[in-house]
């Protein structure tokens, strides 16, 4: 079980510094910055006090239990302090330090000591050579990047479990940018001895987990994980960013985490088989996960596409209506009395066929009223709605007329065009638990994972 882990009473740095080009000074820095509200103990001989905090010589020497103990120092002394740990009582281990399977030999003689050390002991260990883990619920960061260089997400929905550090990292630090939350970030490392099936299990059963986003090199036991992730895909939404795809990308992420790739064929047949969405970067992975996170279930892949702006509408025609395209979506043939009902609300010269276009004259009120009529229509599974800034009626007030429709009715996916205002929509649409997206492309690819989760989920009802 991994809830301590994610409750924590107590943290040791093992490797603490006063030095602010050391990781153990950003990681304790970090923890005292975020606000955890357990205790903290810096562990290091050399100190007697870092940040205004008692320093610890060992971590046998602190006068209570420790919940988790990061470990920052160098390969060949980690197993001794893995060993101190044990003796402790300490529950988990985040080692930070690199130096092990991923170096060679050497390093994977190291690592083979510290499992031994950890099997039947009662302790789990999460890394080696991981950048940490977030846990933006508990105030916890124990990554060994800055707040002064990284933005950190706030609360949120997605459950974000990475094999690769920096990955997951950049990541964070792009979706900050619009307030789009995580409910807790897990760098695997090299994955020694907890791997993702362990998180997904916590995952699971945490409330307020809604999807779950993991990028992944390679997969230790493909039997074993396809029944794991299948079980998962059941309860809630998996989106999985695989790499090593190619031969060249395979040798990269060995070179990376010490992992060995499988083949991607049959890793995509069975990802398909056991209901998970496939991204193939890092945008796709979060622009999926967020719309399986915030939408009720598809019935269908019928869209009906609602803009102010022609050419968006003929561009998103394209991008449905291609049999050879990216998820198998089609437009709604909406039945001769919406079209009757859209006219009575749009002006003369706008368009009642799908997609709809209001023109530049519609308004937010002539967006509620449309939608209504389109919630309706039992020939729509799903609506694609264009919130255009730059047209002169649109203000704010559209996102309470998505939300109202959205919490009951059919699914709403936003596409939000341009950069000044749009990115205070995206951003309020964000804070509302609404997918919304700066680009025709990805709103529509987003629609296409929600279609394919729900047409998995539909045939085992």
């Amino acid at each position: 079980m991994l809830d301590e882990l994610f409750s924590p009473a107590s943290i040791a740095i093992i490797g603490a510094s006063r030095d602010e080009n050391k990781i153990g000074n950003v990681i304790l820095g970090n923890l005292v910055s975020s606000g955890f509200s357990g205790r903290i103990y810096p562990v290091n001989p050399s100190y007697s006090e870092i940040m205004g905090l008692k320093c610890y010589p060992s971590v046998k020497d602190i006068d209570g239990p420790t919940s988790i103990a990061v470990i920052v120092l160098p390969a060949h002394i980690v197993p001794q302090a893995v060993e101190d740990c044990i003796r402790s009582g300490v529950r988990f281990l985040i080692i930070i330090s690199g130096g092990f399977a991923e170096t060679g030999p050497e390093g994977k003689m190291l690592s083979d000591r510290i499992l031994s050390l950890i099997r039947n002991s009662g302790t789990r260990l999460i890394g080696p050579n991981t950048v940490g883990l977030y846990l933006p619920y508990s105030n916890i960061n124990t990554t060994l990047t800055s707040y002064t260089r990284v933005s950190f997400p706030p609360p949120g929905n997605i459950g974000f479990i990475s094999q690769s550090g920096a990955l997951g990292l950049l990541t964070m630090d792009a979706i900050s940018e619009y307030g789009i939350g995580i409910s807790a970030f897990i760098n695997l490392g090299n994955r020694l001895d907890v791997d993702e099936t362990e998180f997904l299990d916590f995952f699971e059963s945490d409330s307020r987990t809604g999807s779950v986003a993991i990028y992944m090199e390679s997969v230790a036991d493909g039997r074993s994980f396809y029944e794991r992730i299948r079980r998962f895909n059941n309860k809630k939404p998996l989106v999985i960013l695989k790499a090593g795809r190619t031969k060249q990308s395979a040798m990269a992420a060995s070179l990376h985490t010490g992992a060995m790739a499988s083949n991607d064929s049959v890793f995509n047949g069975m990802l398909s088989q056991a209901g998970s969405v496939r991204a193939y970067d890092e945008t796709e992975l979060i622009d999926y996960a967020r719309v399986l996170a915030y939408s009720k279930r598809m019935p269908g892949n019928r869209i009906a596409v609602l803009t102010t702006a022609g050419g968006v509408g003929v561009i998103s025609t394209d991008y449905i209506s291609d049999p050879e395209g990216i998820k198998p979506l089609q437009m709604a043939r909406l039945s001769e009395n919406t079209k009757d009902q859209i006219r009575k609300v749009i002006v003369p010269y706008g368009s009642a066929e799908n997609p709809i276009d209001l023109t530049a004259d519609g308004s937010v009120s002539d967006y509620d009223r449309v939608l209504e009529i389109l919630m309706r229509d039992e020939d729509v599974d799903a609506v694609l709605v264009y919130a255009l800034p730059q047209t002169p009626k649109m203000d704010m007030g559209v996102v309470d007329v998505v939300e109202k429709h959205m919490k009951v009715g059919k699914p709403i996916v936003v596409g939000v065009l341009g950069y000044k205002i749009a990115k205070q929509l995206l951003v309020e649409f964000e804070r509302r638990k609404i997918p919304a997206y700066p680009s025709v492309h990805r709103s529509i690819k987003s629609l296409g994972a929600l279609y394919e989760y729900s047409a998995f989920r539909s045939v085992r009802q």
